[in-house]
């Protein structure tokens, strides 16, 4: 009965090569052992006579000018990357410092490898709509070469009925800049603790920062931390793991006239240097009113770490890490809300568990209350979310994933309770949605794979990856999907998270 619950949509969004981005290019920095070539380039580059570097640059701007925004702009920023490198630098003229910079560059498709695992809100924009219809925010994993994951966007109307019009996505791919952004106290003494560095040191730099403090303020309170402590043999790793730490927040802004499709996040701090990936982002509604939040894996090749985005317009992001316990593996999903005064959240924090866990007053995320095991025959590799709980009368319906044999993917879900969602009242029997013939081949085969849906006009609207090749669309009738779950039997509730 389960697997006619959901209607597939003909409507898909596939990889697109043709979008790409423009990125620093320094040779020899690729190989095995790190030797720049950087300065020997240079100076290949600045002894081409007035006429063949005008005519080069020409050309370059020619092939790749309409591919790329401000494609003059980048060019003068690659060159001031590595200008240091130059001995006399002003001497040259401004046409060989941009056909440095463009020989300093790269093109990158940022989905050319696949395009998958979406989650979607509604849209900041809802101007322009008929009845019965809803702009929503499509988020995206787009996945290039080296399976470098990136976060991107799509735009699509839904309705009226089960109608899904999916905006056009031309136009240039732009990487978001980064920005100053206001750090937070707070964050910085999570941080600290979750590598144990507590002492004198640390202690006098949180006790002298305000809760919210710039970079200046930040170099002026370690500037002035007294030399008896800074003598102290624990002095430079304590100071190294306060930058580090400080460092791993940052915001990055996109320019006004960008659409949201053409907006992408691209790692900017260590943690996340090979990859940010399945993002899961939700509108977050307290009194302060609305604002868009997500969590994503953040990957530098070796260890993956959990990372939370926040942004008023889907334009300026700020991108901090997330601490704790509860946090400590893929999958977390905040919900749309405080429950009961608390910030609460879905986790997998051993692997193969659906977990609640809770923000503690230190910004830490706690060790988590189970809510779902892997149970039946097409989960029983692992269980988690996919995405953030939706709220509905009879509770939150959280949509789940399982992993079967050859490692199979599908999707359910549970119901938990409205006031105290440690609760589980209901779980679907069976799949609601597993890899069909049109979906099992692709870049990951047999797996379909949401990373957040919505509800509007009664049905749930599921964003879906196929395989890792694209992205599908399938609707539910909320009404049904809660009429065919099962009813957990009767149990005592877990102890609520104080």
């Amino acid at each position: 009965m389960t697997g006619t619950l959901a209607v597939r949509h003909g409507v898909t969004l596939a990889p697109e090569p043709r979008r790409v981005v423009v990125k620093l290019f320094v040779p020899g920095e690729d190989a095995a052992l790190v030797r720049s070539r950087a300065a020997a380039l240079i100076t290949r580059v600045a002894h081409l006579d007035d006429e063949e570097t005008g005519r080069l640059l020409r050309d370059t701007f020619d092939r790749f000018g309409t591919r790329h925004r401000d494609l003059d702009g980048t060019f003068h920023h690659h060159y001031d990357l590595v200008r240091h490198r130059i001995a006399r630098a002003r001497d040259l003229p401004s046409t060989t410092r941009l056909l440095i910079g463009a020989y300093f560059s790269h093109e990158y498709a940022v989905e050319a490898a696949a395009l998958c695992n979406p989650s979607m809100v509604i849209h900041p924009d809802q101007g322009g709509l008929d009845a019965g219809q809803l702009r929503v925010a499509i988020s995206l994993r787009q996945i290039g070469e080296g399976h470098l994951s990136s976060i991107g966007f799509a735009s699509a109307v839904l309705g009226p009925g089960h109608r899904l019009t999916v905006a056009d996505r031309s136009g240039p791919p732009v990487i978001g800049q980064r920005i100053a952004v206001r750090h937070r106290r707070d964050l910085l003494a999570a941080g600290l603790s979750e590598v144990d560095c507590d002492n004198e040191i640390t202690a006098t730099v949180l006790d002298a920062l305000p809760e919210r403090y710039d970079e200046a303020t930040f170099a002026r309170v370690l500037g002035e931390l007294p030399p008896d402590l800074l003598s102290r043999s624990t002095g430079p790793d304590t100071l190294e793991h306060v930058r580090r730490t400080n460092a791993a927040s940052y915001a990055t802004t996109f320019p006004t006239d960008t659409a949201l499709h053409q907006r992408v996040l691209w790692p900017a701090v260590p943690a996340e240097s090979n990859g940010m990936e399945d993002a899961r982002f939700v509108r977050f509604t307290d009194e302060s009113g609305p604002v868009y939040r997500a969590t994503y894996t953040a990957y530098d090749g070796r260890r993956i770490a959990t990372r939370a985005l926040a942004s008023s317009d889907l334009r300026r992001f700020e991108s901090t890490p997330m601490r704790g316990p509860g946090v400590r593996n893929k999958g977390v999903a905040l919900f749309p809300r405080t429950v009961g005064g608390r910030h609460l959240a879905l986790c997998r924090a051993d692997g193969e568990t659906i977990g609640l866990t809770r923000l503690d007053g230190a910004n830490r995320w706690q060790e988590p209350v189970p809510l779902h095991a892997p149970q039946d025959s097409w989960e029983l590799v692992q269980v988690g979310n996919c995405g953030s709980p939706i709220e509905t009368d009879a509770g939150w319906l959280v949509l789940t994933h399982g992993v079967g044999p050859m490692r199979r993917y599908a999707i359910g879900a549970l119901l938990l309770d409205l006031h105290r969602p440690e609760r589980v009242l209901a779980r679907l029997p069976g799949a609601l949605l597993s890899p069909d013939e049109a979906d099992r081949d692709g870049y990951v085969p047999n797996v379909v794979y949401s990373c957040g849906g919505l509800i509007h006009a009664g049905e749930l609207w599921l964003p879906y990856g196929a395989s890792d090749a694209r992205v599908g669309f399938a609707t539910v009738a909320v009404a049904a999907l809660l009429d065919a779950m099962a009813r957990s039997p009767h149990r005592p509730a877990a102890p609520a998270a104080e």
